[in-house]
């Protein structure tokens, strides 16, 4: 198999990545907000109590 000596991209020295498409940015789609909301919901303490309990339950049957 004969490969190219120029890669398509000189930023990917691989043959792979240099394969691969354009990477675009993660963030590109999320909106740019000046505040973030990060509130301690009743769901929220709820779910790490569960999580809590579910775990002392489980160590403490391993124990016995």
């Amino acid at each position: 198999m004969r490969r190219a000596l120029v890669l398509t991209n000189e930023s990917a020295r691989h043959w792979f990545r240099a394969s691969l498409p354009q990477r675009r940015s993660a963030f590109a789609d999320v909106p740019a907000t000046g505040s973030v909301d990060w509130r301690l919901t009743a769901q929220d303490v709820r779910g790490m109590a569960t999580t809590y309990f579910a775990t002392f339950a489980a160590v403490f049957a391993f124990i016995i």
